[in-house]
């Protein structure tokens, strides 16, 4: 296990599209050793979500776990560790809301963003059988944030109102209020 650097915004891995994980490439020992080094890096640094791009890995796969309770986003369902190869979202209810949303790629700032709050991810698990988990609300936009950088889109990118990009410091003394 090894603590990845992850990589900023203005890398040019960020921008492109990632490969899809081929079957037999998820239970191999050097997937294994990367999901590792992704899990502590995700502790390490503190966030709900990394995907493969954002530690310069070109593979559409991606971590998120989020711990629920009491939050800045209200009282959210937490999930446990879970593995995402090759995810597929589809908007079941195209309603939005927004958060203000920050990114281990692009830190010290959080920007306002608005995504749909009801989706169906469907996807490849850990063990190489296909899955699907329905999430609404916070939960929603954590999953759209996160494969966005399969995409090699970044949250910046969805920002309507440019107003509403700010460092983070700023954002704890006047925005969150």
């Amino acid at each position: 296990m090894a603590i990845r650097k992850i990589i900023r915004m203005g890398h040019p891995s960020l921008r492109i599209s990632a490969n899809n994980v081929a079957g037999d490439f998820i239970g191999s020992k050097t997937m294994q050793r990367l999901l590792l080094d992704m899990t502590e890096t995700l502790r390490d640094y503190g966030g709900v979500g990394l995907a493969a791009p954002q530690i310069d890995e070109p593979l559409r796969m991606a971590i998120i776990e989020v711990p629920g309770g009491l939050s800045r986003y209200g009282d959210i369902e937490a999930i446990p560790l879970t593995v995402f190869f090759n995810p597929n979202i589809e908007i079941l209810n195209p309603d939005v809301a927004g958060y203000w949303e920050g990114c281990l790629s692009v830190p010290g700032l959080r920007g306002y963003v608005e995504r749909p709050q009801h989706v169906l991810v469907s996807y490849t698990n850990l063990t190489g059988d296909p899955e699907e988990l329905e999430l609404k609300g916070f939960l929603a936009s954590v999953v759209q944030h996160e494969f966005d950088h399969l995409d090699g889109r970044l949250y910046i990118d969805h920002i309507k109102d440019t107003k509403k990009l700010v460092f983070e410091e700023e954002w704890l003394k006047f925005e969150r209020q």
